[in-house]
């Protein structure tokens, strides 16, 4: 299985802008994009790394993951 990056503007580059501007304008949507960043960043690093981790801890991490980029998503996709 490869490792892939799931920063936020290559998941959904049709919001490259939104995001820009919610990340500038809504501290929520900014505080929320910052966790997702950091989640990201950290499983990437951990799958890199083959580190020490459970399939269970790996697996709820991703599961967090992937309910912040549904928050996102959600909260990008209202203002179209």
């Amino acid at each position: 299985m490869g490792i892939t990056s799931h920063e936020l503007h290559k998941e959904f580059p049709q919001f490259k802008d939104r995001i820009e501007e919610l990340k500038a304008s809504d501290t929520g949507f900014s505080e929320k994009l910052t966790r997702y960043t950091e989640l990201d960043q950290e499983i990437e690093g951990l799958e890199k790394r083959e580190g020490p981790i459970g399939d269970d801890k790996m697996h709820r991490l991703k599961q967090w993951r992937a309910q912040l980029k549904d928050e996102l998503y959600t909260r990008l996709s209202n203002g179209q």
